[in-house]
């Protein structure tokens, strides 16, 4: 049986994840709008990443018989400066989730829960990559400065990304 602080922050984390989830869909359509259809789709594939990291959160509260729930989240923003903008979002949100998820650990650690410790290490390893993706492309876009070719071309790059659900999802 999961432990009700236990089974709250991972509740709470469900909704951040969707709240993750929305944030990339609403720069996917921003992206989408100013015919950027690479970075849209670089953004879309995050959104289903998030949706299945909520998801493996809400199926593990289930699986410790606890109870899990569906909270609501705020509206994400809708507009941008620019693709460096937001990407630089896109990065600060991740090293705001990475706090999340080491909140979430050190809370498991101190309730000597281990089955939530070890289920959690995968999302620490996660954040990592997330993290490092992000960051590398706000190098790039700095990089390019006002270069419309080497904007071009990191969304042909950005385009042929898919998603692959992580291990063990359905």
């Amino acid at each position: 049986m999961i432990a009700k602080k236990i089974e709250d922050a991972l509740n709470q984390q469900v909704a951040a994840e969707f709240y993750s989830a929305y944030l990339y869909l609403s720069m996917s359509a921003f992206l989408e709008s100013i015919d950027l259809p690479g970075f849209a789709t670089w953004m879309r594939v995050q959104y289903q990443e998030e949706v299945s990291h909520a998801e493996k959160m809400f199926d593990h509260v289930i699986e410790r018989d606890g109870r899990a729930a569906v909270r609501a989240w705020e509206a994400p923003p809708a507009e941008w400066k620019s693709v460096l903008d937001i990407f630089e979002t896109a990065y600060a949100h991740e090293q705001k989730v990475t706090g999340l998820i080491n909140d979430m650990v050190n809370l498991a650690l101190s309730e000597k829960d281990h089955a939530t410790y070890n289920f959690l290490q995968w999302f620490v390893n996660e954040q990592v990559e997330e993290e490092a993706s992000a960051k590398a492309i706000v190098q790039q876009l700095k990089l390019l400065g006002d270069s419309k070719g080497g904007l071009f071309m990191i969304d042909r790059e950005l385009g042929r990304r898919t998603f692959t659900p992580p291990a063990g999802s359905q």
